[in-house]
């Protein structure tokens, strides 16, 4: 017999958390479609609280997945809990993560309250969450940090509530695998009613051990329940990889006993469609889902894949979704072959007319591209995603002239709002010339933090650049994306992209790290 490992999955709360990859509602819903479609246990959806856009986010999620267990976090407060109960009232399985601080650090220096003031703080929050909603989880952030004794007094308590999971952040990425391993296998055993939930461990990856330590939790303490992200995505290093943790599992199941429900082959476009989201692109020699992750350079390792492959792979690239995906579509296809493509990548456009302007534009790639990849629907359907009358800034033309000995310089047409500007300008490049010539009419008065080109699809020089330029003003910082096979376009719809998402107001609560 083996257990379930239960996979929860908060790309779209913890993973949003990292500085500019918050999401609209239409993104994150379209995650959670791909996350529900890979079979994941718990979709975090949000933090129901935070905004009111987090708000629709996860309401328009609860009602929209029926095979994965939907969530949202709420910090320990009556209005917080209501707020997600309230935002989970549509969905067929829900789940309110509620958390409070346990270590002497946070208590003193972020709460300033006393252990007796969070105890009966954490009883009263779940007391009252599980009145809302019959599956609770409950946190104790920072909770590898806490004292031992006092955190098991917080469990017991919680568990008598109600709470039906118990899990135990090391929030800062503090944990060493043996130690933290051994840190949940003795909290476990000071806990009289331990028996009575799911422990789940969430590890931050600052000390580059998220994956092990949440393995350790696993092996060691007897978790059964691993919250992880996509990409391993999230604030400062990042959260442990879902990616990494489901094919370690899979791959060493003699050691680890354990079964994953995860569809395994939609690993690989769960992972390109977070990163083109998101704008955060992933490293090539990222385990699993790098571009380079099945790329044998070395010609002793190339004769030795070509005689046996498991020479040097452990895992079939296939398994993992990495199987050829190039569309056989080109300009001569239909709308309802398009439309099919859609349904199966698991996107869903609101209404016809998205359906219209994401064909015309596909018409108009295909006719600059002989071959259409999924990666290539992908980002044309984002770049759709938001609507004419939702964009503040949208760019209308754009030519631009560069020669060896001469100053670079671009003429655009852009409208802001409903005026229409038509400007130009010098750079020391063309996409300097194009950027400095927006900002003549915008004077947003933004820092650019940063500016990257990748390639969408790989093997030609006609594949889709896919630029993400990412702006810090006033505090907030803002991803914007761009793809066209034209590079100084793409930054030009980058940077509007960014724009418009420093334009778009959106107060958020700083949830737990």
């Amino acid at each position: 017999m083996t257990d379930k490992l239960i996979i929860f999955d908060t790309t779209l709360r913890d993973g949003e958390q990292s500085p500019g990859a918050s999401m609209t509602r239409e993104e994150k819903l379209r995650i959670a479609r791909q996350l529900e479609r890979m079979r994941v246990d718990v979709i975090e959806a949000g933090f129901a609280a935070s905004s009111n856009g987090d708000f629709e986010a996860v309401k328009a999620i609860a009602a929209a997945i029926k095979d994965s267990t939907v969530c949202s976090l709420a910090r320990a407060n009556d209005r917080d809990i209501s707020r997600a109960a309230e935002a989970l009232a549509g969905s067929q399985r829900a789940r309110i993560h509620t958390f409070i601080a346990t270590s002497e650090l946070h208590m003193e220096k972020k709460l300033r309250m006393t252990r007796e003031q969070v105890l009966e703080q954490a009883t009263l929050a779940v007391r009252f969450a599980r009145n809302l909603c019959g599956d609770i989880e409950f946190s104790p952030e920072d909770g590898y940090r806490s004292d031992i004794d006092f955190l098991a007094r917080v469990c017991e308590a919680v568990i008598k509530e109600g709470a039906g999971t118990i899990n135990i952040p090391d929030t800062v990425g503090y944990g060493i695998p043996e130690l933290y391993g051994d840190f949940i296998r003795r909290l476990r055993e000071k806990v009289p009613n331990s028996d009575q939930v799911i422990w789940s461990v969430h590890c931050h990856n600052d000390l580059g051990m998220a994956v092990a330590n949440s393995l350790a939790g696993v092996m060691i303490g007897g978790a059964r329940q691993i919250e992880c992200t996509i990409n391993g995505l999230g604030e400062r290093a990042g959260n442990c990889s879902l990616e990494e943790v489901v094919m370690a599992v899979k791959t060493r199941r003699d050691y680890f006993g354990l079964d994953v429900g995860i569809d395994a082959t939609q690993i690989v476009p769960a992972s390109r469609l977070v990163s083109q989201t998101t704008g955060f692109v992933v490293q090539p020699n990222k385990a699993v889902v790098g571009a380079n992750a099945f790329a044998h350079a070395s010609g002793i390792h190339q004769d030795g894949v070509l005689k046996a492959r498991d020479t040097y792979e452990i895992m079939r690239a296939e398994d993992v979704g990495w199987a050829a995906n190039k569309i056989v579509l080109g300009k001569l296809s239909g709308r309802n072959a398009f439309k099919a493509r859609l349904q199966e990548l698991g996107i869903q456009l609101e209404s016809e007319a998205e359906v219209n302007a994401a064909f015309v534009r596909f018409k108009d790639l295909a006719d600059r591209k002989n071959e259409i990849f999924d990666e290539d629907i992908l980002a044309l359907v984002m770049d759709e995603s938001v609507t004419a009358e939702q964009e503040h800034f949208r760019l209308l033309s754009l030519s631009q002239r560069s020669e060896t000995g001469e100053r670079p310089h671009a003429a655009i047409v852009f409208s802001v709002g409903q005026q229409e500007h038509s400007v130009e300008s010098d750079g020391n490049g063309p996409v300097d010339a194009t950027l400095r010539a927006i900002e003549s009419v915008v004077a947003s008065g933004a820092e650019m933090l940063l500016y990257s080109v990748n390639a969408i699809t790989s093997g030609s020089t006609e594949s889709q650049g896919e630029v993400t330029v990412r702006l810090q003003h006033a505090g907030r910082i803002v991803n914007g994306v761009g793809a066209d096979p034209d590079i100084v376009v793409a930054s030009a719809k980058a940077y509007l992209s960014a724009l418009n998402k420093l334009q778009s107001k959106v107060e958020r609560v700083a949830a737990q790290g």
